[in-house]
């Protein structure tokens, strides 16, 4: 069904209607003026200015269709896939990754370096490095530079403490440093919500609107999905799953509770329970899927994980919720067989046209693919924009640093 993004034709409504119009685009293209004006409710006469400017500054190509019936064949726009690139890395534990993403969502190129620690002072050069090096494979204008790493952010006793989390980054102005060393507009955000935005602008989220996302990172966390947008919270800190009182009287936490879900579903935690069990065995490893402490560790980690699952479907009624991260995949689908059958919940409905439960239509890469997003969600989105930021610039936040898109500008 096709998504309909109702525009406005007075003055003050310009910046949202160029972002309502390639957001048609981006979900719809090869598409007519006359499809567009359909879906977002404009007159010809702005959608035509709006796409003469797109055009102008080559975001869309044109094509004409071959006709069905005799007369003029309509002209279909879409994104041009070498009008804008974003450079995305993700932080990790003990190394660096990085791409480079077009508009489109295609990958050009993609990197990664190891780390001896995820420190600052390690981790900020390799990062000016690894843009520098993606920033001269790009074919044409990168629009800005995207970093996901482990949250929350600016949460006493919980922000950069834990096992799941990077030690040293307290303090650090993360954004004024990378756009410093890289001379490009800078974002950064939770490596969950970032992987989520990716699921909504190029995964699963295409088709339904509305999910909630579970990334495995090293630990555990989620984003919300509403209408395509990613849920972000009064502080940027919304989906933060992991930390979940999910067993009464359970295990210790670094954030101060017990019984957090993290602490039972995540990579560290299978990296535990084998620690724990003797087992020196890397979960990576092709076989890991079948061994017995694998098996061992997936059985304990599915009630947990049902129950969370059951309160999200409950909580926030979602089309589906979509699983993914740095869990090995055949771990990973061991894990969503094993949660089958799912406890009822709201979402239980004989009239479901998809599953209550999916894995990610990215995988792996979702929280890199989501990091660069995150440097051109802001021109793709109707909500927020970067395109025209210098011209129109957004009114300040009302509430604290979102940890989903802080920009910073030079």
């Amino acid at each position: 069904m096709a998504t309909r993004l109702k525009g406005t034709n007075q003055d003050l409504g310009r910046p949202y209607n160029r972002r309502i119009v390639l957001e048609a685009v981006r979900l719809h293209g090869p598409i007519s003026r006359a499809e567009i004006a359909r879906l977002v409710a404009l007159s010809p006469q702005t959608i035509g200015n709006i796409i003469r400017e797109f055009e102008e500054i080559g975001l869309l190509t044109a094509r004409r269709e071959t006709p069905k019936r005799p007369g003029q064949p309509a002209i279909e726009l879409a994104i041009d896939p070498d009008g804008g690139f974003a450079v995305g890395l993700q932080l990790m534990h003990d190394r660096l990754r990085g791409l480079l993403l077009d508009l489109t969502g295609a990958v050009r190129d993609q990197t990664q370096t190891a780390l001896s620690a995820a420190t600052p002072d390690t981790a900020l050069p390799a990062m000016a490095a690894m843009v520098a090096r993606l920033r001269a494979a790009a074919p044409g204008r990168v629009l800005g530079v995207g970093l996901a790493m482990p949250g929350p952010f600016d949460v006493e006793a919980m922000s950069f403490v834990g096992p799941t989390t990077l030690a040293g980054w307290v303090g650090v102005p993360v954004e004024d440093r990378l756009q410093a060393l890289t001379g490009l507009p800078a974002f950064v955000g939770g490596d969950a919500p970032a992987a989520a935005l990716s699921e909504a602008m190029f995964g699963l989220g295409r088709s339904l609107r509305d999910v909630f996302y579970i990334h495995f990172g090293f630990g555990l966390g989620g984003g919300l999905v509403v209408d395509g947008q990613v849920h972000q919270g009064a502080w940027g800190n919304a989906g933060e799953f992991g930390h979940m009182p999910i067993v009464p009287g359970g295990r210790a936490c670094s954030c101060g509770n017990e019984g957090c879900l993290e602490t039972y579903v995540s990579v560290h935690a299978l990296r535990t329970a084998l620690a724990e069990a003797g087992v020196a065995l890397d979960p990576a490893d092709p076989a890991a899927a079948d061994h017995p402490a694998v098996d061992a560790w997936i059985e304990a980690a599915v009630p947990p994980l049902r129950r969370a699952v059951c309160a999200i479907e409950n909580l926030l009624d979602p089309a589906c919720v979509v699983l993914g991260g740095e869990m090995p995949e055949p771990i990973l689908h061991r894990l969503v067989e094993r949660l089958e059958p799912l406890l009822p919940s709201v979402s239980r409905r004989s009239d479901r046209s998809h599953p209550r439960l999916a894995l990610s239509a990215i995988g792996a890469d979702n929280a890199l693919v989501g990091a660069a997003v995150l440097a051109i969600s802001g021109l793709l989105s109707p909500r927020s924009g970067l395109l025209f930021a210098e011209a129109e610039p957004a009114p300040p936040p009302t509430h604290g640093k979102s940890a989903i898109a802080t920009e910073t500008r030079a």
